[in-house]
């Protein structure tokens, strides 16, 4: 057999045909037909080939279980040549009489150089023997460049799990992607991802490289792979699977994050590699679940504070050191009708007026950084009444930002509470009014009865008595005084109620158009134009007309007198009384009379229905017009009120009730 004593060199071949370059070149220095690398596998306990040249394929278990103890007490003796019978197990995979067995001894005696052929020479020993550290180094090349290579394509894959995460915010679907891509790496038949929940105290699966695969989640203390992989602190081969299984704990700053099961054997890994590629591929898994659990965290607390901050009704504005919009929530944007966007870095003057604004920017004398304060306040941009609350915006050193305005929408509670106090003071005036009714209704009664004996005394003695003929100018006059003392007590019981009506069905027009015509000479004479206003849809009301016409005339000669009165710095001059009639939310009949007078002072409005109140100078009213009307008013079940119009002069407001066929005013006005 020919030989060379040269030894196999490297030349500067490339990582991937440094074995194939080796097994050549020892060949052409044995001599031999066939030469194999033959590598320990840890799971079955056999040999295995990595490399070789001259077979027809490498596939499949060289030497089983049962001869792998004998083969290596054999082969650990070399470099040396051994007949092919003195090697079990190898007899029917390789050619030749002779195998010239070299041990690499660098890793550990697991792995060995055979090579077949017919008799070998010493120098072929000698050139093997020198071939060891080659092939021990491009082993050791090989497998960290597989190593290098798969860490690499682990990257790969996170980066690709990174970006799914990123775009689609699904956790699972990524984690799918995940499992598929390990999977596809390690060569195994399926990765599952299983995640913990801390709550609950369950795994669940949150990923799998078989997607049709369900499994229902798993109790953190139960036996099941998932939940012993939990309590690992690295990764391990399973030993009480019944097949092999890896199980990769995922943990995180402290805590438990759930498990990477793993089943099926790598394709072309050793244990160790195995191993050390399933913690990185772990340790990063860890970290991007973690980071992505934070994140969700964090979003969802940012949404509850965005919803929370958009739930309040109150408008909340915060605004920077220079007076411009940083933020505002919904209720806010909703208020001035813009999108929240459009808002920031407005000015907030523009939005709420500058009265506020002033208020907000000026810090009142003595108040601390942090002082809080509050005032109401009219806004036309918000249209509204408000109740304003400023709060200092401070950052994490005390520094000032700018300021919290909340502002909280009191319009309606404003006009209600305006309302009850005028309730209150209605109700207080009925009450007075009432009281004083009894009053003078007592003693209208007292007075009535003298009066009307007094003035049948005078009308008898000035028609029969010839003694009485030269003071009957002077009786004249004693009489007409004391007829219109008796029109006094008369108007006096008509304030108390005391007079019967006549109800019938009255059109609040006719009413009213006879009681403007009663005083259409006089109106000309001022100058004094009548607006009236009446639809054509009112309802006619139950009532007396001529005490109708009597308080609504009462009304228009106040109006009058009011128009014709000067106004502060102004001279007398023409106006105008406007008569509207409508209908009320609740079906009454309301008739507005405003005129265009100076108005009523605010401290005369709850006396102007007192009996003997005047404005007038004495001897130009008797103060009981407006009393007489509101007794009349309150007489017909309706209601009056006083108040200023917000253009000018003074506006007296009736509501009657509507005509009811059938009613109790039916039925009266049928009597």
């Amino acid at each position: 057999m020919n030989s060379s004593s040269q030894p196999p060199t490297l030349h500067g071949t490339p990582t991937a045909d440094l074995l194939p370059e080796l097994h050549r070149q020892v060949l052409a220095a044995t001599g031999g037909l066939a030469s194999v690398l033959l590598q320990r596998d840890v799971r079955s306990g056999g040999y295995r080939a990595s490399s070789g040249r001259g077979f027809s394929t490498l596939e499949g278990a060289w030497v089983g279980a049962e001869f792998s103890a004998d083969f290596a007490a054999a082969a650990l003796e070399g470099p040396t040549v051994r007949p092919l019978a003195a090697l079990p197990g190898l007899a029917d995979r390789l050619e030749g009489h002779e195998v010239l067995i070299v041990p690499l001894v660098e890793d550990g005696g697991t792995a060995f150089l055979l090579v077949t052929g017919v008799g070998f020479s010493a120098s072929a020993v000698t050139a093997a023997a020198r071939a060891r550290t080659e092939f021990s180094l491009a082993l050791r090349v090989t497998r960290l460049t597989k190593r290098q290579t798969l860490f690499l394509e682990l990257q790969g894959i996170f980066r690709v799990f990174t970006r799914g995460v990123t775009a689609t915010r699904s956790l699972r679907t990524s984690l799918d992607a995940l499992a598929l891509d390990t999977n596809a790496l390690f060569g195994t038949r399926q990765v599952a991802i299983w995640l913990h929940d801390r709550g609950e105290r369950t795994l669940s699966l949150a990923g799998c490289s078989d997607a049709a695969w369900i499994s229902p989640p798993v109790a953190a203390h139960a036996a099941d792979p998932p939940a012993r992989g939990l309590r690992l602190e690295r990764p391990r081969l399973d030993p009480a699977a019944g097949t092999v299984e890896l199980l990769a704990p995922l943990r995180g700053w402290r805590r438990a994050l759930g498990t990477v099961v793993i089943e099926g054997a790598p394709g072309d890994l050793d244990d160790g590699e195995y191993l050390d590629i399933a913690h990185e591929l772990a340790r990063q898994l860890s970290s991007a679940i973690e980071n992505v659990q934070l994140v969700g965290q964090l979003l969802q607390h940012h949404r509850l504070l965005e919803d929370t901050f958009n739930s309040l009704a109150d408008l909340v504005v915060v605004v920077d050191t220079q007076q411009r919009v940083v933020q505002t929530n919904e209720a806010f944007a909703a208020r001035v009708e813009a999108p929240r966007t459009g808002l920031l870095r407005e000015p907030f003057d523009a939005l709420v007026g500058e009265d506020l604004a002033s208020w907000v920017s000026r810090a009142e004398p003595g108040e601390g950084p942090a002082a809080v304060r509050t005032r109401q306040f009219t806004s036309e941009q918000l249209d509204g009444v408000f109740a304003a609350t400023v709060t200092p915006l401070l950052n994490q050193h005390g520094q000032s930002m700018g300021q919290v305005v909340v502002m909280r929408d009191i319009t309606a509670q404003t006009l209600l509470e305006r309302e009850q106090a005028a309730l209150r003071a209605r109700l207080a005036q009925s009450e007075k009014l009432a009281s004083l009714g009894q009053f003078v209704a007592g003693i209208a009664h007292e007075m009535n009865n003298p009066l009307q004996g007094v003035l049948g005394h005078l009308e008898l003695l000035m028609t029969t008595s010839e003694v009485a003929r030269p003071l009957r100018p002077t009786l004249k006059r004693i009489y007409q005084e004391g007829d219109r003392a008796a029109k006094i007590v008369r108007n006096l019981l008509v304030f108390a109620g005391s007079r019967r009506m006549a109800r019938r069905r009255v059109r609040i027009e006719r009413v009213l158009a006879r009681a403007v015509a009663s005083r259409a000479a006089a109106l000309r004479r001022a100058h004094i134009t009548v607006v009236r206003r009446v639809p054509e849809e009112i309802p006619a009301i139950s009532g007396d007309p001529s005490l109708l016409q009597q308080a609504f005339l009462n009304i228009l000669i106040n109006a009058e007198h009011a128009v014709l009165t000067p106004r502060a710095g102004e001279g007398a001059a023409p106006g105008r009384i406007e008569i509207t009639v409508s209908r009320t939310d609740t079906g009454a009949v309301r008739t507005a009379i405003r005129d265009t007078g100076p108005g009523i002072p605010g401290d005369l409005l709850p006396r102007i229905f007192d009996p003997f109140f005047t404005t007038k100078d004495v001897g130009a009213g008797t103060g009981l017009g407006l009393a007489i009307t509101y007794g009349i008013i309150q007489e017909h079940g309706g209601s009056i009120l006083a108040a200023n119009a917000p253009e000018g002069g003074a506006i007296l407001t009736i509501d009657l009730p509507a005509f009811a066929p059938g009613g109790a005013s039916a039925r009266q006005a049928r009597t």
